[in-house]
């Protein structure tokens, strides 16, 4: 059987009625909302659900880490399971198996129960990434496929960009653990209607009787050893740490397998010919700098908030919500910009505008609060939908239907590639940056050690008015003058950081003029994939 004609999907999956097609793709973007919503819940909870489970500091990195490490795994692989047992019970299967594994993550016992519940919530979740990509291109033409890049983009974006909102809201009002609970009741919602809906493409259970079983090996080898090394590595300093150049090594000796198959193997369960098409691979180069810019980005503010500022979870919640809403304002423009202006000119606007944001965001002080922060996520947020609509058309439109499946999962694995990488760099830069900034503000306080005498000097006196004792209020005044002096110089590293990423986007514009869309809305074909 060709790849072809096991991609072809019944005659009823283009000729659904409108409303129960709308219906099924509602349905698929909630799951997808959840799946996404999930890898960042936890960002301004962990002290709290370290708390709960007793967990050390370096264990509780892992309740995020295993969640992205199995995503990023399972992604890729959607393709060839939904033509094996179709995307119909492919999307059902997730779902149950997503809501289950969150409940589980919510009765967890200890960290290591934690660690395992999320990796199996990241890997069923992750295959309801890339299914709703590739069936809303197959289901609907004209008008309503040229909204499919908005509707999903606001999606992609929105969620990871809500997620530390949510759970630092849930955290403080309710408890750590209905992060994961909230999943069952939509999740259970989802798992029942899903199937009733119809049939979008036949399934080829001989496939699974011919699968490579060494190509998804390899496959998981590869992506989850980079995702450790890019995780691990800037908490111990990349390759000097024996775990992290184990896993760089197994992670290459992964890589070089998976490629072999890939071109060698029968029965491949990724195959990269989407790349083929230089506009897809410039869109999928271009996925990757916007999942660097959408991670980074909305792990930063918090970061800077939590570590500077010392706000709660809540305090950070709520600042950080500004960029969901000003993302939730831009959909329609967004979605009506991709049906009439080509995606070049809407990108380019994208990128510059969130080139500035990050410029202003590198103005940071160590008082910026909520109305500091305000226009430059705001800028932020209205700049994403820009990005990611149009970068959404060029690579899955024009695209084979055989091929679609698989567009889909390189193209939402190349955002997720670029968000680890993103916090992987930022991280990176900041602990690198900080250090930099330490040194240099403390060789200007030798410099001029009269000026730095008078400060401690003061701080000494007002310390005194605490405590009696002119020996303890000396200590107390050299660790405010420590503390103070960390704290500008972490700023100072978060203002760094955020001018370079601003330099990343702005040269990512010079992919664009090359990356010609496909034609907007193109002729739909009633295949399934």
């Amino acid at each position: 059987m060709t790849a072809a004609s096991t991609a072809a999907g019944p005659p009823s999956a283009a000729s659904l009625p409108e409303g129960r097609k709308l219906l099924i793709f509602a349905i698929m973007a909630f799951g997808q909302f959840m799946a996404l919503l999930d890898i960042q819940i936890v960002a301004a909870s962990l002290n709290s659900i370290q708390a709960g489970l007793n967990a050390g500091p370096d264990e509780i990195a892992w309740v995020q880490t295993s969640y992205l490490m199995a995503e990023i795994v399972m992604i890729p692989l959607a393709a060839f399971l939904s033509q094996a047992i179709s995307t119909r019970w492919l999307f059902t299967a997730s779902a149950g198996l997503f809501t289950l594994s969150s409940l589980l993550c919510g009765l967890a016992w200890d960290i290591n129960s934690m660690i395992a519940f999320r990796a199996i919530q990241g890997f069923t979740g992750g295959a309801m990434v890339p299914l709703v990509f590739a069936t809303g291109f197959v289901l609907f033409d004209g008008p309503k496929r040229a909204a499919v890049p908005a509707i999903l983009g606001m999606v992609s974006t929105l969620a990871p960009t809500l997620g530390p909102s949510v759970g630092g809201l849930i955290t403080e009002y309710v408890d750590w653990r209905w992060l994961f609970f909230m999943n069952i009741v939509p999740g259970v919602a989802v798992t029942l209607l899903f199937p009733l809906l119809g049939k979008v493409d036949s399934a080829n259970p001989r496939m699974l009787r011919r699968i490579d079983w060494l190509h998804v090996a390899s496959l998981a080898v590869f992506l989850g050893g980079l995702q450790y090394v890019l995780e691990e590595g800037p908490r111990h300093e990349w390759f000097n740490d024996d775990a992290v150049l184990a896993a760089a090594w197994i992670s290459f000796v992964g890589a070089v397998v998976f490629f072999e198959r890939t071109f060698f193997s029968t029965m491949p369960v990724v195959k990269l010919t989407p790349f083929l098409r230089p506009t897809f691979a410039m869109a999928c180069v271009l996925n990757l700098v916007i999942g660097f810019g959408l991670y980074a980005a909305t792990y930063l503010t918090p970061v800077y908030l939590g570590r500077v500022r010392e706000f709660s979870s809540l305090q950070i919640g709520t600042t950080v919500f500004v960029t969901g809403v000003a993302m939730t304002i831009t959909a329609p423009i967004a979605a009506r910009l991709s049906t009439k202006v080509d995606g070049r000119y809407v990108i380019a606007v994208g990128f510059s505008m969130f080139a500035l944001s990050l410029w202003m965001f590198s103005n940071v002080t160590p008082e910026w609060g909520f109305w500091d922060l305000f226009w430059p996520q705001v800028m932020r947020g209205l700049a994403m939908l820009l990005c990611i609509v149009p970068a959404v058309s060029m690579a899955l439109n024009g695209v084979p239907p055989d091929q679609l499946p698989y567009a889909s999962g390189l193209f939402n694995l190349m955002r997720n590639l670029g968000g680890a990488i993103g916090i992987a760099v930022v991280n990176t830069w900041l602990i690198d940056f900080t250090r930099a900034h330490v040194n240099s503000l403390s060789a200007a306080m030798g410099e001029q050690p009269q000026r730095a005498g008078e400060t401690v000097r003061g701080l000494t006196q007002m310390a005194l008015q605490w405590t009696p004792d002119a020996a303890r209020a000396g200590q107390i005044a050299d660790g405010l003058m420590g503390r103070v002096l960390g704290r500008e110089a972490l700023t100072l590293a978060f203002s760094d950081t955020y001018l370079l990423m601003a330099m990343l986007f702005a040269g990512a514009l010079l992919i664009v003029p090359f990356a010609k869309p496909a034609p907007v809305g193109g002729p739909s074909t009633p295949a399934g994939h």
